[in-house]
């Protein structure tokens, strides 16, 4: 059985007509990645060994699984830029919004950013959520500031917050087993704060060129900031399929 641990070593699953092999993903409870799988019913493996759980695969083991009645949760591309072979421009790190915005510390509570997430994701958006204000700020905004999930919060992580204070936009970003991974990006939808995403982003890059060898980011496919992310220098290294299990 798999255990939360997200030690890395490989587990293999045997039902009656079907094999896998899956290995617990760092920093991420309760989700594994299925490196291999073989036989009639792999999904029913799944179900009866992994119930709870969230499996990421290649596509075609996610084709597979979809036949087979799994519910996707999310098609994802994963993009990388290499700091030290295309370092970003040093002048990134000085970049500012305008006034009266201001740049901070990513050291709100999880509830001070809910407004502006949720008005980045709205419905009909790839990555919109739901769920009720409480369970984004528990079940996704708290656990990635915490560092419970992907990793510890890293200083390049930072709050843009407007004349009163208030959070307008966002970038979380964590180490993620020794890698910068960006974790979430987001600002609220009024012109006034276009391009804080990618500035953000920026200023963020050009700090971590001297702390990490490479970036990396998921993307559901269909949001549109993948073309930002290619702006940037991210680079498409593979695309998945997470399923949640039921």
């Amino acid at each position: 059985m798999l255990h939360e641990s997200g030690t890395g070593e490989v587990v293999d699953l045997h039902g009656a007509t079907a094999t896998a092999r899956c290995v617990p993903l760092a920093g991420a409870p309760r989700m594994a990645r299925l490196i291999a799988a073989d036989g009639q019913d792999v999904w029913g493996l799944l179900r009866a060994r992994l119930p709870g759980w969230n499996v990421v695969t290649d596509l075609a083991d996610g084709q597979r699984l979809i036949r087979a009645g799994a519910r996707l949760r999310r098609h994802a591309h994963t993009m990388h830029r290499d700091l030290r072979t295309d370092p970003p421009p040093a002048e990134w790190g000085s970049l500012r919004p305008p006034e009266p915005l201001r740049i901070g510390p990513c050291d709100r509570a999880a509830e001070a950013l809910v407004p502006a997430w949720r008005e980045a994701y709205p419905p009909g958006h790839p990555d919109h959520v739901a769920a009720d204000d409480d369970a984004v700020r528990a079940g996704l905004l708290q656990p990635l500031l915490s560092g419970r999930v992907l990793g510890p919060l890293l200083g390049r992580s930072a709050l843009v917050t407007d004349a009163a204070g208030a959070v307008v936009a966002g970038l979380i970003v964590n180490d993620r087993a020794g890698e910068a991974w960006v974790s979430d990006v987001f600002r609220r939808r009024a012109p006034d704060y276009a391009g804080l995403g990618g500035l953000l982003l920026r200023r963020a890059l050009a700090g971590l060129a001297g702390e990490y060898e490479r970036a990396g980011l998921a993307v559901t496919v269909g949001n549109p900031a993948q073309r930002l992310y290619r702006r940037l220098g991210f680079a498409l290294t593979e695309t998945t399929m997470t399923f949640t299990i039921t």
